[in-house]
This record gives C-alpha cells, structure tokens and sequence, in this order.
C-alpha cells in the first residue's frame, strides 16, 4: 500500500526557517507527483506546493501567496520530498500533509482532490 510519512516540524520563531521531509514508501517518485498542504486549526486546507513525478528536477507549483518562502525539492535515490520554509510567520502555523498523485503522467497539482494517499500530518507552529 501506498504510504507517505511527513516529518521535520515543531515550534520556531517567527523568522525562523524549518525543513519538511515526507518519505515515500511501496512506491517511488519517478512514478507519483507529491504535493504539500497544511491545515490551521478553523480553516480549510490549502494547497502548498507540489512537485511532479520524473527526476529530481521536477516541474513545481507554488501557492502564489507562498512563493519566495517556500521550496519544494525531491531526493529520489532517498525517495523523500523536502519542503523547505522560511522567514516563517505565525500565519503559517497549521499541520502540514503531504500527500501522493499517481494519476498524474506530467506537472503536478496543488489541489488536494487530485490526490489519493495522504500521510498523517506534521504540526509546525510559529510563536515567539
């Protein structure tokens, strides 16, 4: 089965810089886009960032409020997805997911209904 498990958050002041992983297992990147989103606590989950399947070059999407922040990367001879965050605000406090399309033949997504495997989540929060 499918399985992606996110790692890497935790509490970091505002300005602060933290990096995700989301490791892939029973599955490998060349074949699946993965994207990232995150969830505060009485709001909707919006989408991050994605990365498409392929290399490790692949194509990305961003938020476009997020842009400049934010980086999404891949390793696929570890199999592991990076999202790297920072100049980090208190606004971005939420769980982040990361979650696995592989329907996708090219690009990527950052719409969570395009996505078919979702790991557990990771709370990042930001407060001084």
């Amino acid at each position: 089965q499918v399985q992606v498990v996110e790692s890497g958050g935790g509490l970091v002041q505002p300005g602060g810089s933290l990096r995700l992983s989301c490791a892939a297992s029973r599955f490998t990147l060349d074949y699946y886009a993965i994207g990232w989103f995150r969830q505060a606590p009485g709001k909707e989950r919006e989408g991050v960032a994605c990365i498409s399947m392929g290399n490790s070059d692949g194509r990305t999407v961003y938020a476009d409020s997020l842009k400049g922040r934010f980086t999404i990367s891949k390793d696929n001879a570890k199999n592991t997805v990076y999202l790297q965050m920072s100049g980090l605000k208190p606004d971005d406090t939420a769980v982040y997911y990361c979650a696995a399309d592989g329907k996708v033949s090219a690009g990527c997504s950052v719409l969570g209904a395009d996505y078919d495997y979702w790991g557990q989540g990771t709370q990042v929060t930001v407060s001084s």
